[in-house]
């Protein structure tokens, strides 16, 4: 008898955990998604919580959103998440800053590494190079933006322009491997996680732009809790050590 109501709590305590698990859908801005990902595994086994994760870019998260698109816990810049809140879509609190990431230069394994040691350098390289990858700034990616403008206040959008790789999304660097571009300019994040993509270095300190990460919970998430057991998490020491992994740092 004390057997059987021993087997009998084991079966309710497995109930109750299973009952108590959420699926979390997460939306997330590119460059952070390489973090998640590493995360992924030890918080779904700590937690029982399931991760669906989705990425696009800041700008483009901002319009799903903005459309009426459903998620849990999203992660982008403080500048694209500020507007959600004042409509209404994130909950009350401010976003949670979690990390920072610079822009970096990527070649194909294998090609001669250009000089982007100052300013000068880096301008010749972009102007003297045949090809150049980054993110398409219509897309709303942040250092595409900030590309872009960089290069019309130096007066050479126009040569930069006829002979940009624009990519919507995703891994810039891939361009550089599969050959499209001599070249590929994008957060160091992305950059790493292309294989055969090189990091030849960040941008030179006067001309470094670094994007900041935060999250923050939706206003009609359907698991709130478990939403902010994931922002937690992305505070705690295991995360700091992927960050480092990662190309990013702590804001």
């Amino acid at each position: 008898m004390r057997s059987s109501r021993f087997l009998l709590a084991l079966a309710c305590a497995g109930i109750a955990q299973v009952s108590s698990a959420a699926e979390l859908r997460v939306l997330t801005a590119g460059a952070f998604k390489p973090v998640l990902l590493a995360l992924q595994p030890a918080f779904e086994r700590q937690t029982g919580h399931r991760l669906v994760i989705d990425n696009d870019t800041a700008g483009a998260l901002q319009k799903r959103i903005t459309g009426g698109e459903v998620f849990d816990v999203v992660f982008s810049s403080p500048a694209s998440l500020q507007p959600l809140r004042a409509a209404g879509k994130l909950a009350a609190e401010e976003p949670l800053p979690l990390a920072r990431v610079a822009i970096g230069v990527a070649v194909r394994k294998g090609a001669p590494l250009p000089d982007i040691g100052s300013v000068d350098a880096f301008r010749a390289m972009v102007v003297n190079a045949r090809s150049v990858a980054y993110i398409d700034p219509a897309a709303g990616g942040s250092s595409g933006i900030y590309l872009d403008r960089l290069f019309e206040r130096w007066g050479i959008a126009p040569q930069v322009r006829a002979k940009a790789v624009l990519v919507p999304g995703g891994l810039v660097a891939q361009k550089v491997v599969d050959g499209s571009a001599d070249i590929a300019i994008h957060q160091i994040s992305e950059i790493l996680a292309v294989p055969d993509a090189v990091l030849v270095g960040p941008l030179p300190a006067e001309i470094q732009n670094y994007t900041v990460y935060a999250g923050a919970v939706s206003a009609q998430a359907t698991q709130p809790g478990a939403a902010r057991e994931l922002l937690d998490a992305l505070r705690g020491p295991q995360a700091s050590q992927v960050l480092a992994t990662k190309g990013m740092e702590k804001p």
